[in-house]
């Protein structure tokens, strides 16, 4: 059973979710444009240890609390890792009031019907069980939709919430990521493809349980509303997808209920040769610029 007081912080407090996951493929360029070249480290354990002293800066900054920050997505080894001397889980919420989940999937496999689904997971049970342990609430899992091929969106959606009813019967609260290219030339007829596709297995799910969507910003303005209004969807979150934070924040503004699950865009001002004051400064800016259209609608 899921937290009760992390459940009602994510069901109906305003803010919006940090994503501090990058994870094997896309942490050379997350460190990249941090502002260390991947000449700066050898090897994947110092790439490691770089990003986590990263993520650490950006958990301990000032603005990063409950009051904005409603909740993180966390990587497995910063999961295991410590911030403020304490594990990090803990140190979020014991301490920041920041509700911590955990991104599980291996990766994307090859492109088939217009669509990748996740690669098998055959550690998942296990992983699980440690994030309870932990004081995980949540699960993030990541699949990419480039074309409106039905077949294809079809695939990616079942997959999801047949790992996402897994990642229920842990008593965690699955974030279904089925992410639509920005750059797709069909993205507006996949979208309608997707949202049928959630619906109908949203309506399938027991009436006791609950799951997070995490979505491209539509090409529609509320295009997303009905899901939001699903009795059995906690949340929408919206992923920034390769737009500017700019962008990204302009675009959410437009669609009422859904609110912020940035990675880039909350991090692509950020720089390892700032000083803490200037550091603490530059991400107190972004988290109100993601608070903002999180929250305001237009």
């Amino acid at each position: 059973m899921a937290d009760a007081r992390m459940m009602a912080q994510m069901t109906g407090k305003e803010g919006f979710i940090a994503a501090l996951d990058q994870s094997g493929g896309s942490t050379p360029g997350a460190l990249r444009l941090y502002g260390i070249a991947e000449t700066d480290y050898d090897g994947e354990e110092a790439m490691f240890r770089l990003m986590h002293e990263m993520r650490v800066r950006i958990m301990t900054a000032p603005a990063f609390t409950g009051e904005k920050v409603i909740g993180a997505i966390l990587f497995e080894k910063t999961m295991d890792g410590e911030a403020g001397g304490r594990p990090v889980p803990s140190y979020l919420w014991e301490e920041r009031g920041v509700v911590p989940f955990l991104k599980v999937d291996k990766g994307l496999a090859a492109e088939e019907d217009g669509a990748q689904v996740m690669k098998p997971m055959p550690d998942l049970d296990a992983l699980l069980a440690r994030a309870v342990k932990k004081g995980i609430f949540g699960t993030k899992m990541r699949s990419v939709i480039a074309h409106a091929d039905r077949a294809g969106i079809a695939a990616v959606v079942k997959q999801q919430f047949a790992v996402g009813r897994q990642i229920l019967g842990h008593g965690l609260v699955p974030i279904i990521e089925p992410e639509v290219s920005i750059k797709s030339p069909s993205k507006e007829e996949a979208e309608t493809i997707l949202r049928d596709e959630i619906a109908r297995e949203l309506d399938a799910l027991p009436a006791d349980e609950k799951v997070m969507l995490k979505l491209t910003i539509p090409t529609i303005a509320d295009f997303y509303k009905p899901l939001v209004d699903h009795k059995a969807v906690t949340r929408v979150v919206a992923l920034s997808g390769g737009y500017s934070r700019a962008d990204a924040c302009e675009k959410l503004s437009r669609n009422h209920g859904m609110i912020a699950s940035f990675s880039r865009a909350l991090t692509e001002d950020l720089r390892v040769t700032m000083n803490d004051a200037e550091f603490n400064a530059s991400l107190g800016r972004t988290i109100d610029e993601i608070y903002t259209a999180s929250v305001v609608k237009v």
